[in-house]
């Protein structure tokens, strides 16, 4: 018996496959914060003591570069070490081979939930960003099969969520930080496959495709590769920071300089309430949030004046948030909708406004319920 086929009969094990998928997925977000903290230390030091350089200019000007730019920008560039280092991770488990039999393992269960491991290919890419992933169902033949999969491809945490998890999990889950990152993620998986469910067994009922795959031979990930793999997926973040953040919370600033932005929050709040966030920042965090996940952090620390190290904390003590509301929040910002670039590719690929719209219904309808229940149960059993 061959190397490869030793490794397989542990790897794709009926009873251990998944499990152990479990557990190196556990693993990668351990690895990803204890390797960044110092690192997002260090930068969002270089971000303060360039805030407070320039908050004694004083005017709208001061206000513009320490609070605008610099608290906005800055308090999403402190994330880079911890997403180029899931990308890092999850470049040596797809060079290594291990990815591809991933979607093996989870064939079973897709077949259970009407698809198949194939589906599954862009569920994992969307880990990175969901908008290539679902521009990866191209390769699902069956129609229903594809279509149900653009629908659940959202609901996969993408990079631009880590910075949501990674600042409130850090925050308020300091001793169980990596367990609860990794909880969005497993969650995001679960109610993906609730929906395709549903899916399936409503709007797009029919038969499955099959599933045909040859697995790849096991090798040894090669820096170069790892390297590529990990640019191509993080240079995607570094450019929406310089692009679509940039200007996003030139907006927050400007429009919370001159008052526009606070009756609009207010406007909003009420409708989550319920959830356990119902003042007016969170509303506008969550709004501009559906142009980039990633302007959510950007527009706090735009919002409350404060970088990437204290913007936990005055989150807490300004808005009076604590554990419950932070997982509800967590909770809500995974299932919103990504971003909409996400609807615009589901635009694209499914040819009509009919399946992004639906997409959007269906998310907003969710992510408000879940973080709901999560909050009003939570506060039954006097969590939080």
């Amino acid at each position: 018996m061959e190397l490869s086929d030793r490794i397989d009969w542990v790897v794709v094990n009926r009873w251990l496959g998944i499990p152990l998928f479990l557990l190196l997925m556990f693993g990668v977000f351990e690895f990803t914060f204890v390797l960044s903290a110092p690192l997002m230390g260090w930068i969002d030091a270089g971000f303060g003591w360039l805030a407070r350089q320039t908050s004694g200019l004083g005017g709208w000007f001061g206000s513009l570069l320490s609070d605008g730019i610099i608290g906005g920008v800055g308090a999403v560039l402190v994330f880079i070490p911890p997403i180029f280092l899931l990308f890092i991770a999850l470049a040596l488990l797809e060079d290594s081979g291990y990815l591809a039999r991933a979607a093996f393992i989870m064939d079973r269960l897709m077949h259970r939930v009407g698809l198949h491991g194939r589906s599954f290919v862009p569920m994992l890419l969307g880990f990175g960003c969901n908008v290539p992933a679902i521009m990866a169902t191209r390769t699902i033949q069956n129609p229903k099969d594809r279509l149900t999969t653009i629908l659940i491809t959202p609901l996969m945490s993408c990079g631009a969520r880590l910075p949501i998890y990674v600042l409130l999990a850090g925050a308020f889950f300091t001793a169980q930080r990596g367990l609860v990152v990794f909880s969005m993620y497993g969650i995001g998986i679960i109610l993906a496959i609730i929906m395709a469910l549903i899916l399936r067994k409503t709007l797009l009922r029919g038969p499955s495709g099959h599933f045909v795959m040859e697995l790849p031979p096991y090798r040894l990930p090669t820096p170069g590769g790892v390297f590529i793999h990990m640019w191509e997926r993080g240079k995607v973040f570094l450019s929406r920071a310089g692009t679509i953040i940039f200007a996003v919370v030139l907006a927050v600033w400007l429009l919370d300089y001159s008052g526009a932005l606070e009756p609009i929050g207010r406007a909003i709040a009420p409708v989550l309430s319920p959830a356990g966030f119902g003042q007016w920042q969170s509303a506008v965090a969550l709004l501009f949030g559906l142009l980039a996940k990633e302007a959510i952090v950007g527009t706090f620390g735009t919002l409350l004046g404060a970088g990437e190290e204290a913007l936990g904390a005055t989150i807490a003590a300004e808005l009076g948030w604590n554990s419950l509301v932070a997982f509800s929040f967590m909770v809500f910002s995974l299932i919103l909708v990504p971003c909409m670039a996400t609807i615009a590719v589901i635009r694209r690929e499914t040819n009509s406004w009919r399946w992004p719209a639906f997409s959007i219904a269906y998310q907003v309808a969710l992510a408000w319920t879940l973080a709901t229940l999560i909050y009003q149960i939570g506060r039954l059993m006097g969590l939080g």
